[in-house]
């Protein structure tokens, strides 16, 4: 009877999505005459008609206002400037204020001086800043948020202009969690149509890892669409961090792919297909988020040797502390200096299969310590024989080389029997809210 029930809940929001996606304007067109017929029937029921109503005229004599008092009301009149500008690696105290539109000698030589300004405002680049001013450009208050590596909650540095001066406080203060949706069409490639909704990069890295089974997001054509819902963290309405992608939704190639992320209580979350098939991958289909491949598993020219050799791997062309994650679950068999490899770390996955990250600038992990998939294991580098910094990875199976660009293997099982009705609502509720931000996309291009 439930999952009757269910089913009937889950047809009826597919037509309503289709429906929403299919007829965007004559839906809204419809909903707004509907809601102007009912405020014109409101409006009538109201009182009496207006043309019976009794006409009066009112006299009242004015004075205006003197020249001089125009001048003094405008002296008198002030108002609060707000700036935001995010900070640099080689800010000083002059260089950020001045960016922020602040002439204040105090508040610089106060930022200048203050050993827990310098180390709030400088002490990493990319931290959001707001800075209230008087509209002479004197700064009234100056406040930064960020997240604390390894802390749950975030900090909040306020400088604030007082009748004794430039005061300081730092405080702690806990993230409010929230969602948020979006959705964009895809003109050159995923990631630039990310960056176009302003997608956050690790939302935009999770969707290619969700449906790497399913769609090459290298090959998306012009005119596919996505939509997604994801976690946020935010410090007084704030966005500092995201966080997992709830839901998702790709439309390529004339097909609809969904994801649905599901945790039953007590036990991992994955992500699911609505017919409750897992989209879990036994191995990531890259262990470098945004990189590309500069060599693949095939005979090449050795670029130090000078000579043509089998390439056992495929290196992944990456920016020098890009971060390398663990592309399966597993032990670490191996993490030091190996020869030619020079850094390496080599994991230790089921069925006599093994993974290896070779070339890295550091090694996060020790051997015999259990990884996750996803995990990071340590950074891109250029160790070893390495003509530059990229990252040489290899799949092995009882130890021989194996094509890594064949791993990505199924690895989940089916929502069971018991835990489907609590999927369906979830997955009820997600198509509904992906299909609304699909219209949104339609109703912008038409």
């Amino acid at each position: 009877m439930i999952n009757g029930i269910l089913a009937a809940e889950e047809l009826l929001a597919s037509r309503v999505a289709y429906t929403f996606r299919t007829y965007p304007k004559q839906i809204t067109a419809a909903i707004a005459a509907a809601l102007l017929s009912a405020g014109t029937l409101a409006v009538a029921s109201l009182g009496p008609d207006a043309s019976d109503l009794p006409v009066q005229q009112v006299l009242e004599a004015t004075a205006p206002l003197s020249f001089a008092e125009q001048s003094e009301s405008l002296e008198n009149f002030s108002f609060t400037l707000f700036r935001t500008d995010i900070t640099r690696s080689s800010d000083t105290a002059e260089a950020l204020l001045k960016r922020l539109g602040i002439s204040d000698p105090a508040a610089t030589a106060f930022v200048r001086a203050s050993g827990e300004a310098r180390n709030a405002l400088f002490a990493r680049a990319g931290r959001t800043i707001t800075a209230e001013a008087t509209q002479e450009n004197q700064l009234k208050k100056l406040s930064a948020r960020w997240i604390p590596d390894g802390d749950g909650g975030f900090k909040r540095f306020v400088i604030e202009r007082t009748a004794v001066g430039f005061v300081a406080l730092t405080e702690r203060d806990t993230l409010t969690p929230g969602t948020r949706l979006a959705s964009g069409t895809i003109r050159t490639s995923l990631f630039a149509a990310t960056d176009d909704s302003r997608v956050p990069d690790s939302v935009a890295s999770q969707l290619a890892d969700i449906f790497a089974g399913d769609v090459d997001v290298r090959a998306l054509r012009k005119g596919d669409r996505f939509a997604v819902v994801y976690e946020t963290f935010e410090a007084d309405g704030q966005a500092l961090r995201s966080g997992r992608v709830l839901s998702a939704e790709f439309e390529s190639g004339g097909k609809v792919h969904q994801a649905v992320w599901f945790q039953p209580p007590g036990q991992k979350g994955s992500y699911y297909r609505p017919n409750g098939d897992s989209l879990r991958k036994a191995y990531l289909s890259s262990p470098v988020e945004f990189s590309r491949v500069s060599s693949g598993f095939a005979m090449r020219m050795h670029p130090i040797l000078n000579s043509w050799r089998q390439h056992n791997g495929i290196d992944f062309a990456a920016p020098t502390g890009t971060a390398v994650r663990s592309v399966g679950d597993g032990t670490v068999d191996f993490a030091g200096t190996q020869s030619g490899y020079g850094n390496i770390v080599i994991i230790k996955h089921r069925n006599n299969q093994q993974t290896a990250y070779a070339h890295l600038s550091r090694v996060d992990v020790k051997a015999g310590e259990s990884i996750s998939q996803g995990q990071t294991i340590g950074a891109v580098g250029a160790t070893g024989w390495a003509t530059g910094p990229h990252l040489h990875f290899e799949f092995r199976v009882n130890g021989e080389y194996q094509d890594p660009a064949s791993i990505a293997q199924e690895g989940g099982a089916p929502i069971t029997a018991a835990m489907r009705p609590a999927f369906e609502r979830i997955a009820v509720g997600a198509r509904t809210e992906l299909a609304a931000a699909f219209s949104v996309i339609q109703a912008s291009a038409d």
